[in-house]
């Protein structure tokens, strides 16, 4: 397999956009499925990537699925990846191991929450992609409008690689501008393409755009511009090298369009997939070589290097645990044994596979840029693996913090074991699910992206464990902060027969500065000790002292954030003095100095998006208002209203119910974190009051 002809791609959009009907249609056009299903198809069949009986039911997409197809000569590695806000994760993992993307966008919704928040994703993995505006049999269709969006709001430089024959039900097929051919999508499920000269009708719009396509590129070719400023013809050979290089640059997005639903469009597509999306080779992938300081290492995508491959996404499925690997460096090989780097245990890879969904097939090896899954491999999220000759990690995926908890306990005492297995099994999977227990209550805590991300493992608890749970409350995750810069100055004195303990430590305590908290950065540790007024070992003890101090702040007890500690005085003792002493004086200086340093409690605040009817826009923002909500903006379209608004997360449970109550069911609402606000104050003295009463 030649790598030039490798494509390792995602599919990412806003939710209910089409990702998993494109992939269904990508799978029988390349000869993978013979069969197309919807993903709310009548046969209760359901889509082939959604392989889990719960997607099946809600009709979306939870885990990310893998498949790899055959076009041409080209082999493409696909992710279908889920659009829910609170699936985030599935998105991260898979974007940090793909070397191009398919961004999918609703023809007449456009650009979306959701749409913003996977290309944030995109930009921070610097990943390729080209964009396809779908459903475009549907009532309300406007390309033109969202390739606008897509420039506006996303900032992409957009340029319409397709023009529509038709719109809504009268959609009928698309013209290829760099070409002038008019393409049509005949027979039962659109196998059959027709090239036909551009309708009569079309030649004078369809030369407008492609005037627009060619003065795009002449942006980055001199005789693509040259050509342009006099006025003469480039071919559309000329065109497609220019394309692909500013593709890859990130400096143009190509926009393509049809149906997905309707079978049109899509073979279009993959043909752009495989001209302008770049293969291995052509994207940088760094590791940092652990014996050399963490110094970076630039990957190779050959099979003659050192193996370097990351485990990007656990799977517990029928077969036992599925480790799915991206291979950077090098070969993979049944039966060798690979090093994991995090743990520095060596493994033996016992049976590889390429799995197509929830099927696979047996392979005997993978090289440079491959995407397979092996089994019985015990390791964690994101581990490197190498065969032993270097000790290479490769970069960490972002992974963003809880924002809502439940205490949850299994009905039946006699299940804690299951209970127990699938609480691990599910933690391991997904780094966004943590499972703690509360010292105090000795309740088990799982917390998560949301009420709907926690629902579903409570179900698939259930499910898959044979477990029934009880769920306490939702608790929001608060945070406690300071406003004021105080200063301290803490002696730790104790005496107890033999050597006591003694440590004296003074400075200040005051807010993180905003540029630090830019690098989400939450705590600061300023040495500014001369003199040797505390002994130069004794100042790391100082710092894990306040780190430990900030895991239950003086308020309602819960994590403290944003916040510098600077020490500049001090003393010690030649015998009472020691690295605990000093951790345990830096823990009671910062409860003693936080409680003067006018402590607030901050609250996760989402950012809310609310498609509606616009009948019922006034009673939906007034709810939202009514729920402590701040409307950042809203805009209507085709008769939809959507609602942009900042409301605290205590505040929207439940909120779906009083959504279907309040528009007839007709309308729709995403929500993800926007950032952390500080309470009011009525609200904060009522939890300081709780938190008092639950202490005693």
């Amino acid at each position: 397999m030649e790598l030039e002809k490798v494509r390792n791609i995602g599919i990412s959009a806003h939710i209910d956009s089409g990702k998993t009907t494109l992939t269904e249609r990508i799978l029988f056009y390349t000869g993978r499925i013979h069969k197309i299903e919807e993903v709310r198809g009548k046969s209760g069949v359901g889509a082939k990537m959604d392989s889990m009986e719960l997607e099946r039911e809600r009709g979306i997409t939870i885990q990310s699925a893998a498949t790899h197809v055959t076009w041409g000569d080209h082999h493409i590695n696909i992710i279908d990846t889920p659009g829910h806000v609170d699936f985030t994760i599935e998105v991260e993992r898979a974007l940090s191991v793909l070397d191009g993307a398919i961004l999918i966008l609703c023809a007449v919704s456009g650009v979306q929450s959701q749409s913003i928040t996977v290309d944030r994703q995109m930009r921070r993995y610097n990943v390729p992609r080209v964009a396809f505006i779908n459903k475009m049999d549907r009532s309300g269709a406007n390309p033109f409008k969202v390739t606008k969006q897509l420039r506006e709001k996303l900032h992409h430089n957009a340029v319409m690689i397709t023009y529509p024959i038709g719109a809504e039900d009268e959609f009928h097929g698309i013209v290829d501008l760099l070409t002038r051919e008019a393409l049509y999508f005949d027979g039962d499920n659109g196998e059959n393409i027709r090239k036909e000269p551009c309708p009569e009708e079309l030649a004078e719009d369809v030369e407008e755009y492609r005037n627009k396509l060619v003065e795009a590129l002449a942006d980055f070719d001199d005789e693509i511009a040259e050509k342009f400023l006099e006025g003469e013809e480039v071919s559309a050979d000329e065109m497609r090298p220019v394309i692909r290089q500013a593709v890859l640059d990130r400096t143009l997005t190509p926009v393509y369009m049809g149906s997905a639903y309707k079978n049109k469009g899509v073979q279009h597509l993959l043909d752009g997939v495989a001209s302008y999306l770049p293969n291995p080779t052509e994207v940088e992938n760094k590791a940092f070589d652990l014996d050399e300081n963490e110094a970076e290492i630039i990957l190779e995508s050959v099979n003659d290097k050192p193996l370097c491959a990351l485990a990007f996404k656990l799977e517990d499925g029928k077969y036992g645990q599925l480790t799915y690997v991206r291979v950077y460096q090098g070969l993979l090989k049944k039966g060798i044994f690979i090093y994991n780097a995090r743990t520095r245990k060596k493994v033996k890879v016992g049976r590889l596979v390429r799995m197509h969904s929830d099927e696979m097939e047996d392979i005997e090896e993978a090289g440079a840029g491959d995407i397979v899954a092996l089994f019985g491999i015990d390791c964690a999220s994101g581990d490197t693996f190498t065969d032993g000759q270097r000790n290479y990690s490769m970069q960490t995926m972002f992974v963003p913090d809880a924002v809502i908890n439940y205490a949850v306990a299994p009905k039946n005492k006699n299940a804690l074991q299951n209970f127990s297995k699938a609480l691990n099994r599910f933690a391991k999977e997904d780094p966004t699910f943590r499972v703690s227990r509360d010292e105090e209550s000795g309740e088990t805590i799982i917390a998560g992206m949301g009420e709907l991300h926690l629902d579903v493992y409570i179900e698939r608890m259930r499910r898959e464990y044979k477990v029934d749970v009880d769920v306490g409350e939702p608790q929001v995750a608060y945070r406690e902060t300071i406003t004021a810069e105080t200063a301290f100055m803490y002696i730790h004195k104790k005496q107890t027969g033999g050597s006591g303990q003694y440590a004296k430590l003074g400075g200040f305590m005051r807010p993180l500065s905003e540029e630090l908290k830019a690098e989400h950065k939450h705590y600061n540790f300023l040495d500014k000790i001369v003199g040797g007024k505390i002994p130069r070992e004794y100042i790391p003890s100082c710092d894990n002292g306040f780190k430990k101090a900030m895991d239950r702040g003086v308020l309602i007890g819960f994590p403290v954030v944003d916040v510098e500690m600077e020490i500049n005085d001090g003393a010690a003792h030649a015998v009472d003095s020691s690295d605990m002493a000093f951790q345990i004086a830096a823990r009671a200086a910062f409860k003693e100095t936080m409680a003067r340093a006018n402590p607030i409690v901050l609250e996760p605040i989402m950012k809310v998006v609310v498609e509606t009817p616009e009948d019922f826009q006034g009673p939906v923002q007034a709810g939202l208002i009514r729920r402590r909500g701040n409307i950042v903006g809203s805009e209507t379209n085709y008769g939809t209203a959507a609602i942009e608004i900042h409301v605290p997360l205590a505040e929207m449970f439940g909120y779906s119910t009083e959504l279907r109550s309040a528009t007839q069911g007709k309308a729709e609402f995403s929500m993800e974190f926007h950032s952390y606000g500080p309470v009011p104050r009525s609200i904060q003295d009522e939890l300081v009051k709780k938190y008092a009463e639950r202490a005693r």
